[in-house]
């Protein structure tokens, strides 16, 4: 049966279709038959008890001169028969959860949201791989510049981030007696008002930042290590990173089997693992990428294990 696919993501007019993880979702959605529907930014609204949106009808081409046709934008109820793909980057900040929360009145007038929304809420990216700390390394987190100073320390060489960036945004690998400590801590924390988090540096970064997908908490086979170049100690794609698809390791699965299950269990259908070596560093459940990349590289079709869990939960409704 059809369903309305009601995507919620940045502006569809400046994506790079080549990797755009929703884009792929769109292409795959349309491809077996459901009806496209693009919310226009800032479109998600409230009216009484009830979740409404600005949207338009939305056609997708897997072309790069003309990815989309966008039909005639009107307001429309977000109820029972809508999935709506929340794909929004960070930051999670302020009108991020307030949308989040507009989506919880959809869901409760039976709509499905791919990822729950409450998810959404309660795992930030960063915070979230310390749920599981038999997968993780040291870390800390704190606003209080001695104590990730002591942690810096005790391991020699830290990575310093903020816990709402992405794309490697604002990380910083950092010694014990780098002159350059006192400031970025003072950066990072806002002079002590901001969180931040410090993670014991790990040299098999240099083998790349592997993000495993989970599909209904079911990791996909291959994952994409994002390597560093140059003098980048970074492997994010965003600041130049080169992506590198390989099978995951035991230990890669190993993790996977500890993480997948709760994320089943909260209903957050996509979620993508970033783990550096043996370890975890992150749990992305915003809008995780590499679907396009490990499509081509390995001849998969990720999207369509994702709509077969999909299309299985609005049949179960």
């Amino acid at each position: 049966m059809p369903l309305d696919i009601v995507v919620i993501m940045d502006p569809i007019g400046s994506i790079k279709i080549a990797k755009d993880s929703t884009f792929a979702m769109l292409l795959e959605a349309q491809r077996r038959g459901h009806r496209l529907w693009y919310v226009m930014p800032g479109g998600l609204a409230a009216r009484d008890d009830a979740a409404v949106a600005r949207m338009a009808q939305l056609r997708v081409h897997d072309d790069p001169g003309h990815w989309f046709d966008l039909g005639q934008p009107s307001h429309i109820e977000l109820r029972d028969g809508h999935v709506l793909l929340m794909r929004k980057d960070p930051p999670v900040d302020d009108e991020y959860i307030h949308d989040t929360h507009i989506l919880d009145l959809a869901r409760r007038a039976g709509a499905m949201v791919v990822n729950d929304p409450q998810g959404l809420r309660d795992y930030n990216e960063k915070l979230a791989a310390l749920l599981f700390p038999q997968c993780c390394a040291p870390s800390v987190v704190s606003r209080d510049a001695a104590s990730l100073k002591a942690f810096i320390a005790e391991h020699g060489e830290a990575v310093l981030k903020p816990l709402d960036g992405m794309g490697g945004r604002s990380i910083f690998r950092v010694g014990h007696g780098d002159p350059n400590t006192n400031v970025i801590l003072e950066t990072l924390t806002d002079n002590g008002r901001r969180l931040a988090m410090a993670q014991r540096f790990l040299p098999e970064i240099g083998e790349g930042d592997k993000r495993i997908l989970l599909v209904d908490g079911v990791a996909v086979d291959y994952c994409l290590a994002r390597i560093p170049q140059g003098d980048e100690f970074r492997g994010n794609l965003a600041v130049g990173g080169r992506g590198e698809g390989r099978p995951l390791s035991e230990r890669d699965r190993w993790i996977a089997a500890q993480v997948g299950p709760e994320m089943k269990r909260r209903g957050m259908l996509f979620v993508g693992l970033d783990v550096i070596g043996d370890y975890l560093t992150e749990v992305n459940v915003t809008s995780p990428t590499c679907i396009r990349e490990l499509d081509a590289q390995f001849g998969l079709n990720i999207c369509a294990g994702l709509f077969e869990a999909i299309e299985a939960r609005a049949s179960a409704a």
